[in-house]
């Protein structure tokens, strides 16, 4: 039980730190339309999200799936301006009532995939391959914790402008989208790989 704690908060610690601004930034995009109403549809994007890097994560720490590291950490910004130009590209309508199975869930799942190999390599240069199961359980479960945690908190910043300020709620998407995309852009101009 003593190394599922140590798993677990190493998994909970690798997303609740500034240096995981960009895991921070992109669960924050995905959520940026919804409300705290809303917290079925969240749940639904979060475990799209969940199911993607979770595949990558078990694939890159078994040693399946090798990508350089210069390229998954450049890809991460870009799945943060994709999400953040598709919340901007949003209309008062689809942002008030949402598709049934709106493209953003589908981003959740594909982006997850490029997310979980960085989560991957992470675990694998802790430890070699031994216990890696319980291992990798307990590393998820700490992300997912640490997201769950940050899906709340800007679910309470988007209730205290749309709700108590009154702020509408297709600005505050497209207001927040921009601050996203305009620091993911720069993340990923840092990460560009030919400046490695």
């Amino acid at each position: 039980m003593q190394e599922f704690n140590i798993y677990f908060g190493i998994g909970l610690h690798h997303i609740l730190t500034l240096e995981a601004m960009d895991h921070i930034l992109f669960v924050g995009a995905l959520c940026l339309r919804y409300q705290l109403k809303d917290w079925k549809k969240v749940a639904v994007l979060v475990t799209a999200f969940t199911i993607g890097h979770s595949i990558t994560l078990a694939l890159s720490a078994t040693g399946a799936v090798h990508i350089a590291t210069r390229w998954i950490e450049f890809l991460i910004p870009i799945t943060i301006v994709v999400t953040a130009v598709n919340n901007l590209m949003q209309h008062s309508g689809q942002v008030e009532h949402p598709a049934r199975l709106p493209l953003i869930y589908f981003f959740a799942l594909f982006f997850g995939l490029i997310h979980g190999l960085a989560f991957g390599g992470t675990l694998l240069s802790l430890e070699g391959r031994e216990g890696l199961v319980m291992h990798l359980l307990a590393f998820n479960l700490g992300i997912e914790t640490a997201q769950l945690l940050v899906v709340a908190l800007f679910l309470a910043i988007s209730f205290i402008f749309v709700q108590l300020f009154k702020v509408k709620r297709i600005w505050w998407v497209r207001l927040a989208s921009i601050v996203v995309l305009a620091w993911s852009l720069q993340m990923a101009w840092d990460r560009l790989p030919t400046h490695n």
